[in-house]
């Protein structure tokens, strides 16, 4: 059968796999409740025939609020099998933006999780003049939930009409809007098409060397384009989708169902590199030294045995005495993780790579649905530093200006409600511009070197991209995260979070006391730390690149508190307004 709608994905995987109870699941009171594909199916054709019984046309908006779970694939399937337009919002945007996006988008019904979030939007429905009705998934408080909707559809015998209103959904219809949080203005709502999504996957579908045997772990939002396509993917390979309780119970969840591959950020990944560093110093004597000759040849790999037959050698007695144990913690079948959404350092790549667990580097937008290149298995598939080869379907370009320029059917169809927004990003020969700059390797992989609209100049008339110089300080273990700033400015200069889990262990074993983070950043013996980290980086770069001047931080910045994007990216221009007197002490 033929995938020309993104729901045409559930017939196609019952006919060409073998049945499995486990297609998707999620955790509910501890224990996995795991969906056959005829169960997923049956419940996504009910929810279809209650949307038809309740009146919704092609074209209505259906909003759904929720982390991940089975509920959400099974209702995103019900919504477009209707060729309604499922617009998901992040749990965790401020309420400023979820009444921007409810109404910006005219939304008919919205779902939420459960009654928490429905309490944090509940004051600002009466604003949404377009809703009509709000679901839970579950019977929370008398509230109208997710199983009626079940049953609705059940009585009303709609079968005949939910075929026909399939039949009547196309390819280049819009699927999904969704949301990008930006890190400017109001969120701007990228209409992305069943063709866009499903050129998408099918484009990256080629990459796992497993099938339907296997199985995946999915933490991040399926909000998110990223996330989203790859479940996709997975459905069409015939993966079983696992979806992990939250960020702090995904160590867990991984050794329980024993994944092959995993989707995630970067962040994930310096999490996983501070854990062990910070193991490493909790082992005493030979362990001790046993350890660290393994982390340090992991930072030392090169792919295809580059390094020579002696380097092989050590590199496989290490993997029964030390990378084994590495695999073992997530799970030990572990063999692909997949990265996006932010700039990977290399070491990261390099140590797990060594360690038997690929690292596949990818780069998109939401406008592309996502992938514009990902790294594969493929001749120069991989390459440390870049993100891979162009996907087989799509085409870069890169400006005179160095901008990155992409064509192919996963270009979105265009900015909802925004035509000029539209016509700036896609010009008139179908070439969407991303804003981001980089260049083509000479083995034909994509390099990103920065972000067009964050390059600044110094009152010298020198350009400065800081998301370079943030990626390479943001390999030392002392920092969590950084800004560069400096426009107009004599020199660049820095806000640095530190990394406070290692700052507090690297306090405990040189016996510094504080009783606070603002005291801890305080200590001279802290700053005088920090100074030698500056001094080692810097010398990686050129003069105009140094970074002169620095202010620590004495708390994290996350989603919640609004300095970071759900993809882990800075939000410079609230950074900017929110730290302006740190800022302006930089250049003082």
């Amino acid at each position: 059968m033929e995938v020309i709608r993104i729901f045409d994905l559930l017939p196609y995987y019952e006919q060409k796999y073998k049945p499995k109870d486990d297609v998707i699941a999620s955790k509910e009171n501890g224990q996995w409740v795991k969906y056959s594909i005829r169960q997923y199916r049956e419940m996504a054709d009910n929810i279809s025939s209650g949307f038809l019984a309740l009146g919704v046309k092609p074209g209505d908006k259906i909003a759904q609020i929720s982390s991940n779970r089975v509920e959400w694939n099974i209702l995103d399937m019900a919504i477009l099998q209707v060729g309604a337009i499922h617009v998901p919002i992040y749990p965790t945007i401020s309420e400023s933006d979820y009444e921007y996006i409810l109404n910006h988008a005219e939304v008919k019904y919205v779902f939420v999780s459960g009654v928490e979030l429905l309490r944090k939007i509940q004051h600002i429905l009466p604003k949404v003049p377009s809703l009509q009705d709000i679901y839970t998934y579950r019977d929370n408080d008398g509230l109208k939930h997710l199983s009626e909707l079940v049953e609705l559809g059940k009585a009303s015998q709609g079968k005949d009409l939910l075929e026909k209103r399939k039949a009547e959904v196309l390819p280049d219809d819009t699927a999904t809007i969704i949301y990008t949080s930006g890190t400017t203005g109001n969120p701007k709502g990228v209409m992305i098409s069943h063709k866009n999504l499903i050129s998408n996957f099918m484009a990256c579908a080629h990459i796992p060397p497993f099938g339907e045997e296997a199985r995946a772990i999915s933490y991040l939002p399926l909000c998110h384009v990223y996330e989203r396509m790859m479940n996709y993917l997975y459905q069409y390979d015939g993966i079983s989708v696992y979806y992990a309780e939250n960020i702090g119970t995904i160590t867990d969840n991984m050794k329980e169902i024993k994944p092959q591959i995993l989707t995630t950020v970067p962040r994930l990944l310096e999490k996983i590199y501070d854990k062990l560093v910070s193991a490493g110093h909790r082992q005493k004597g030979i362990k001790s030294w046993i350890f660290w000759w393994a982390f340090h040849l992991a930072l030392r790999y090169e792919l295809n045995g580059a390094n020579g037959w002696f380097y092989e050698l050590k590199r496989k007695l290490y993997d029964r005495l030390v990378y084994v144990k590495w695999r073992e913690a997530m799970g030990g079948e572990i063999s692909i993780i997949v990265s996006g959404g932010a700039a990977l350092q290399p070491r990261l790549g390099r140590m797990f790579t060594c360690a038997g667990i690929h690292i596949l580097e990818g780069y998109g937008l939401t406008e592309t649905s996502p992938v514009i290149a990902v790294c594969d298995f493929s001749e120069h598939g991989i390459k440390f530093g870049t993100v891979g080869p162009v996907i087989r379907n799509s085409e870069v370009k890169i400006a005179e200006d160095g901008e990155i320029c992409v064509k192919g059917p996963g270009v979105m169809l265009g900015y909802y409600k925004e035509p000029e927004m539209t016509r700036d990003a896609v010009d008139n020969d179908g070439w969407f511009h991303t804003g981001d700059l980089g260049h083509i390797e000479p083995e034909g992989q994509l390099k990103i070197t920065g972000r067009k609209k964050e390059l600044f100049k110094t009152s010298f008339g020198k350009y400065v991209s800081p998301q370079p110089i943030e990626d390479k300080f943001k390999e030392s273990l002392f920092i969590d995260q950084m800004m560069v700033v400096g426009e107009n400015q004599k020199f660049a200069g820095a806000l640095i979070v530190p990394d406070f889990a290692f700052l507090k262990e690297y306090c405990k074993e040189k016996e510094i006391e504080f009783s606070s983070t603002a005291e801890l950043i305080a200590s001279e013996k802290i700053r005088k730390r920090f100074a030698s980290e500056i001094k080692k980086y810097n010398k990686l770069f050129g003069e105009t690149e140094q970074v002169k001047s620095w202010e620590l931080l004495d708390h994290e910045w996350t989603l919640e508190s609004g300095e970071i994007t759900p993809t882990m990216k800075l939000k410079r221009k609230f950074l900017k307004e929110k730290y302006k007197e740190q800022i302006d002490r930089l250049f003082k």
